[in-house]
């Protein structure tokens, strides 16, 4: 990262959530480490320039100096500090669930009948944008450069821009970005483009996320100009010039090529092979969430053993469900669905020696996650939409033997930069991912292999600290006619017309 040393004094990170987790026990404050590509990605930078990584600590007590200490000594030998933004339960209900979770989380995932438009979840988000920005203006210089993270944070920009703020300030957004006729329904839809607009930089996974926030601006700028046509191009509205970007987000490739080859985890892949003999093992993994076409994938499974009865005994679908928002109705609703319909596949198919669907609810320790990259044949990532998907680009990575097949859904924003080499499939469509499925069973090792060369390459070159670099570059490139589309990086289904 030497050369991003102009990019500022320091870099200031900001999500919603710090990259430690705290927890009061018996009275007295603990942290463990946090988790996820974002961590790996920022700590390494942060530690090399100096830097400060701004968050909700997780807890909606009020702050204390021994919470403040704890935190200080989560960092004591990072090379950065952590700043914390306080959040009442107040906040936690309407900012966190209710309009980050019930309205821009299913509204930006194409499924606005699960949206709330409650008025008093715009009202909270406002306010707790606000708080963030507080923080941040008492914390950093002018020189700094602000990068601000997701669905949570839009409206920063704007908060800061209103407090003065004259340091460069850049936004990406981890989640897809919809397309006008779906952000349209939003009822806050222009304030909160206008707040986009306040960023010097704006990012995001994928040409048809930047082409649909384009599209979504121009209702309310029709005086919009933009220039260039490689990975970054220039808008300007009035006085106003915003850069914004696609910036594809990878995975720390050589670190889980590297651990998945480790002994306690080639131990373990043998383990679970060892339990399915004889049998190609397909393999899901996914948070709890409606978003992930988890019901969808098991009616799939059902129907290729319906119609191709040669993959009885022949295949194990296990399916790993890492809990989360437990306690919304409508996720614990989707839990019960789930269990219900493992229930009715495994009655159906089930035979002497052999039980079509493995279900695992929990979280999976790493050497667990990369054990089971490592033994199963066949990765079925088939969201109804996603922003990027990592696990699809995780199998890769932990895939030593090179012969895995990825099934991937062409609504993940993964599949514009794997889609030559995965099988890409509507996962709307059951019948076809059955026969995805049904295909990649009987792929021979030679097609395997040559396409899991091609994808394991892509997810090498395009890895997080790629990601990190590419952003950080377009914040303070003078010439963005640097920054042309990476090599094969294609939109699927961008040129097709109706």
């Amino acid at each position: 990262m030497n050369d991003l040393s102009t990019a500022g004094d320091r870099l200031v990170v900001v999500s919603n959530r710090l990259p430690v987790v705290l927890r009061k026990i018996d009275g007295s404050w603990s942290f463990s480490p946090g988790s996820g590509g974002l961590v790996s990605a920022l700590a390494p930078v942060l530690r090399n320039r100096g830097g400060i990584w701004i968050g909700w600590p997780g807890s909606v007590e009020a702050e204390t100096s021994a919470m403040q200490e704890v935190l200080e000594e989560a960092t004591r030998h990072s090379g950065y500090t952590l700043k914390s933004v306080a959040l009442d339960m107040r906040d936690k209900n309407d900012f966190y669930h209710g309009f980050a979770n019930e309205v821009i989380w299913p509204l930006f995932h194409d499924l606005q009948s699960h949206c709330n438009f409650a008025p008093r979840y715009w009202d909270a988000y406002t306010r707790v944008n606000r708080k963030f920005a507080d923080v941040i203006i008492r914390s950093v210089g002018p020189d700094d450069f602000i990068w601000v993270h997701d669905y949570h944070l839009m409206a920063v920009g704007r908060e800061l821009k209103a407090l003065g703020m004259g340091a460069q300030v850049g936004f990406f957004l981890h989640i897809p970005f919809p397309p006008p006729d779906i952000y349209m329904k939003l009822p806050w839809r222009f304030p909160l483009l206008r707040a986009l607009l306040e960023y010097d930089l704006i990012g995001f996974q994928t040409l048809r996320d930047r082409r649909n926030f384009l599209q979504c601006v121009r209702l309310i700028a029709p005086d919009l100009t933009i220039s260039g046509k490689g990975q970054v191009v220039t808008l300007r509205v009035g006085r106003r010039e915003v850069r914004v970007g696609t910036f594809p987000i990878g995975i720390d490739f050589k670190e889980f090529a590297r651990d998945s080859q480790n002994e306690a985890v080639a131990r373990l892949a043998r383990h679970i092979h060892r339990d399915l003999p004889g049998r190609q093992m397909i393999l899901g993994v996914d948070r709890l969430d409606y978003t992930k076409g988890i019901t969808h994938r098991f009616e799939a499974f059902r129907n290729a053993l319906q119609r191709f009865p040669e993959l009885h005994h022949r295949t194990t679908l296990v399916q790993v469900v890492v809990p989360s928002r437990e306690d919304i109705p409508k996720y614990h609703s989707l839990k019960v669905e789930m269990e219900q319909l493992v229930g009715e596949i495994n009655g159906q198919f089930t035979q002497s020696g052999w039980v079509p669907i493995h279900y695992i609810f929990r979280s999976l320790s790493r050497t667990e996650l990369l054990a089971y990259y490592r033994a199963c044949h066949i990765a079925l990532v088939t969201p109804l939409k996603d922003g990027m998907n990592l696990v699809a680009k995780e199998f890769c990575a932990a895939n030593p033997e090179g012969e895995g097949v990825l099934i991937l859904s062409e609504f993940a924003g993964a599949a514009a930069q794997l889609q030559k080499a995965a099988l890409l499939v509507n996962p709307y469509n059951v019948e076809e991912v059955a026969e995805a499925i049904q295909r990649a069973i009987h792929m021979s090792a030679g097609e395997r292999r040559a396409r899991m060369h091609k994808l394991k390459r892509f997810v090498r070159d395009y890895d997080i600290f790629w990601w990190v670099d590419a952003f950080l570059r377009a914040a303070i490139a003078k010439d963005l006619s640097n920054f042309p589309v990476p090599e094969d990086y294609v939109p699927h289904m961008e040129t097709i017309s109706l």
